[in-house]
């Protein structure tokens, strides 16, 4: 089912006199597509760049650009980085090593439209997500991405959301023009090298006080030591400075889990973390903190069942829609041993402040591919957003997630600029 917030645009699109209101409504046969190819990068980051086993550290601490050595090689890159090797030490089973994405964007006074295709190393669209399983007395957590350790060991079931990410730059953020998204990862965040301990990350008074509990990414800027480390932070204020002066990236995610059945995508920035915007998601948790029960399940009438089963665990199923097919949760329901119950449920009048922004994003998987369309507002005020302005150009990073894994286990571009009515890699098409 395909659902879009209504959206305020007068323009028609071209002379076919098409409303441009809704991202699938356009004729997308008129816009350019640039085909990009993303690479699997294993667990290089911005301390390995820099550092003695890559070859070219020398130019790329000097600013360099990596498309300098590495333009038209990504294929082969990927192909080499998703092997066992030093830079790969636990390789996911099968994983292809690249991926081409045909990207189409277009734009009017008030959206920015993208158009994106992939094909997924999957045979299915990866829609599913970790789960709660009762065990007969608790409900625990059941499921996991391949690459955490209960997956990889073969302990728990692997399974995650497919996704789409967006990060963008205004060139506020130094070397995201030239480096992309390596200047966001770092040893010791999740599934990089020297992973940071929980308990570490509890004991650390900054991540005590932004209220976090592992180590996601950041920018160079938001450390005081040369080697950029995870625990060398500036403090509270400093963080709230470079943020007023907008040296941040945008993060946007649209996710065939949690937003896709909806028609959203939700919206972010990097900085001292991987943040959220303002406001709240289209997702949130399943799982009443107080009683530790599910807070909602499956509405018996409307699903055909009350809960999944292991065996639905990583295979096309139900989400949990709260207005569509949920209903309060009935701890006298005759639970069973086994019974599971997703870890999140998803409202589109969850969605509130910037973090609602992508209103209009929606993807079909047909033929072992995703197409994904999506509209964005222009001249974003908020203090979390990069405003895409006509007249300017842009650097862009891509990313897609696939095969049940989230993290590092993604395929990214080298960074690519993008103008609106300005010039760049990639010009968007005005819409008149």
């Amino acid at each position: 089912m395909q659902r879009f917030v209504p959206i305020t645009a007068a323009a028609a699109f071209f002379s076919g006199g098409v409303l441009a209101a809704d991202p699938a409504s356009i004729d997308w046969s008129r816009v350019p597509t640039k085909t990009l190819t993303l690479f699997y990068p294993g667990q290089s980051t911005y301390q390995w760049l820099r550092g003695d086993s890559h070859p070219g550290a020398a130019r790329v601490k000097k600013e360099g650009a990596c498309v300098t050595c590495h333009a038209g090689t990504e294929e082969e890159l990927g192909n080499k980085l998703v092997k066992a090797n030093k830079l790969e030490p636990t390789p996911p089973a099968n994983k292809n090593g690249a991926v081409k994405l045909d990207l189409q964007i277009a734009y009017d006074d008030e959206f920015a439209y993208f158009r994106a295709k992939w094909k997924t190393n999957g045979n299915a669209p990866g829609e599913g997500y970790p789960t709660y399983r009762f065990d007969g007395k608790e409900w625990k957590p059941f499921g996991a991405p391949r690459l955490s350790a209960p997956a990889y060991k073969g302990e728990q079931p692997a399974v995650y959301e497919d996704r789409f990410s967006m990060m963008i730059d205004d060139g506020a953020v130094p070397g995201f023009a030239t480096q992309g998204c390596w200047i966001t990862c770092h040893n010791g965040s999740r599934d990089a090298p020297n992973q940071a301990k929980p308990a570490e990350v509890a004991a650390h008074p900054f991540y005590q006080a932004i209220k976090r509990a592992d180590v996601r990414k950041y920018l160079p800027a938001t450390r005081t030591d040369a080697a950029v480390s995870w625990d060398k932070t500036v403090g509270v204020e400093e963080v709230s400075k470079q943020k007023a002066e907008g040296k941040f990236l945008d993060l946007v995610q649209w996710r065939a889990h949690r937003t896709n059945v909806i028609g959203q995508a939700d919206d972010g920035y990097v900085l001292e973390w991987r943040n959220f915007d303002a406001g709240s998601n289209a997702f949130a948790s399943n799982m009443d903190s107080k009683t530790k029960q599910p807070r909602l399940m499956f509405d018996d009438k409307k699903v055909g069942k009350k809960a999944l089963t292991e065996a639905d665990v990583g295979k096309p199923a139900p989400i949990l829609v709260r207005e569509e097919n949920a209903v309060p949760f009935d701890p006298n329901a005759g639970w069973k041993s086994g019974d599971v119950l997703p870890q999140y449920m998803v409202s589109d009048k969850l969605a509130t402040g910037s973090a609602a922004d992508n209103k209009a994003a929606k993807g079909t998987w047909k033929e072992g591919a995703w197409t994904l369309v999506w509209a964005r507002p222009m001249n974003l005020a908020n203090p979390d957003d990069k405003a895409l302005k006509e007249g300017k150009a842009y650097s862009f990073g891509f990313a897609v997630h696939d095969d049940n894994i989230t993290t590092r286990g993604h395929h990214i571009s080298f960074p690519v600029t993008v103008g609106f009515g300005a010039k760049a890699e990639i010009q968007a098409t005005k819409i008149k």
